[in-house]
């Protein structure tokens, strides 16, 4: 599911000699046209922080932001997804109390919260079949199933893991689940824990809304993995490594659900320190891009081998401070930034032959941008 700028401007091109994005007749026949809702994640708790959830549109052609307001009530609403029927809105809120927060669309009107059970819940995403709302609590190093009823409100929690095996990583005090996810065949639920440098595999109880754990990957001692993200044949995903400024390529048996990860490879950024936040694949599983914090900057990669292989092009200045998190729009036209440390959003058109991203305009303002979520 997907989970969560301005008129033409100059742009830095990503190689000396970039082409311009160029655009094929049957993309542009499915191009979206009109106003298009973008959600924004931010700390309500922090200085500088925002108000609540940020509501914009954005032109789905140029890619030009306009904000409409703030959804207030929902506090630090850092990572944001959408139920399949796209009628209600789901918010983490990252505290010590945990807990998930509904929003329904057509009236913007607050469904109540839910606790999570764990501490500072930052990423959650919607079951495919959308009765299940998953989330991760990386103050905890755990994992929370609450049930989603007819109307998207959500239900008393039905499950709680803790991630208590393997033990921490090196330089780690405790488990950090970072992200929950199902696998593309529905059969999986996936987490990653940055803490004790696992993936783990659960298999999802779609009547009771609980989890039984059936695999553990294992990146090596102290990647702290972050972020993992399918390519769309379903049998790759990317894994995003925090700690150790690393990628991976992770192979996944759908009939076991057994994720095995390959060997680390570069980000492609300078000598300075820099925190890999996440990766997204286009549409057609040919480029997949990573957000870098600290290099600030955006790695491209040109998928090959049917998604087995990530072959490195090189990195694109992001135009903000400290790219948290990064997302597609649906047709995989524009990509979006959420920059937390300069309070912005950029937004770049990719090439979807070349995968060469260009600056659509100048950075948005958006109070400690952390998640962006663009409809």
């Amino acid at each position: 599911m997907p989970a969560c700028d301005d008129a033409p401007a100059p742009a830095s091109p990503t190689s000396p000699a970039a082409p311009e994005a160029s655009v094929s007749p049957s993309r542009e026949a499915r191009r979206p046209s009109g106003p298009r809702p973008l959600y924004l994640g931010t700390y309500t708790s922090v200085e500088g922080g925002g108000k609540g959830i940020g509501l914009a549109t954005y032109d789905a052609a140029t890619g030009r932001i306009t904000g409409t307001g703030t959804l207030t009530g929902v506090g630090n609403p850092s990572y944001l997804a959408i139920h399949p029927d796209r009628r209600t809105l789901y918010a983490v809120n990252e505290r010590d109390d945990g807990a998930v927060t509904a929003v329904r669309l057509s009236d913007r009107k607050i469904l109540g919260s839910r606790s999570t059970g764990g501490a500072g819940p930052c990423h959650l995403s919607v079951h495919p079949g959308g009765r299940w709302l998953l989330s991760a609590d990386y103050g905890s190093g755990s994992v929370a199933v609450h049930p989603i009823d007819a109307s998207g409100a959500l239900g008393e929690r039905t499950d709680l893991v803790r991630h208590t095996r393997p033990a921490p990583g090196p330089g780690q005090e405790g488990p950090h689940a970072h992200q929950i996810l199902t696998s593309p065949d529905g059969r999986h639920v996936l987490a990653v824990d940055l803490g004790t440098d696992t993936v783990y595999t659960y298999r999802l109880d779609e009547k009771a809304g609980t989890l039984s754990e059936v695999a553990q990957a294992h990146t090596r001692p102290g990647a702290g993995p972050r972020h993992l993200t399918f390519h769309p044949g379903g049998r790759y995903a990317y894994l995003a490594n925090e700690v150790d400024n690393t990628v991976a390529v992770c192979s996944y048996d759908p009939a076991s659900g057994r994720v095995t990860v390959g060997e680390p490879q570069s980000t492609g950024t300078g000598p300075g320190t820099n925190y890999p936040a996440q990766f997204v694949v286009t549409p057609n599983g040919r480029h997949a891009f990573l957000a870098n914090r600290g290099d600030n900057s955006l790695t491209r990669y040109a998928v090959e081998a049917d998604g087995a292989r990530l072959r490195l092009l090189d990195t694109v200045p992001v135009g903000g401070d400290f790219p948290r998190q990064i997302a597609l729009s649906p047709e995989g036209i524009l990509l979006f930034a959420a920059n937390q440390k300069s309070g912005t959003v950029t937004v770049f058109r990719v090439d979807e032959t070349s995968g060469a991203l260009r600056r659509t305009g100048e950075p948005f303002p958006s109070p400690v941008a952390v998640c962006a979520l663009p409809l």
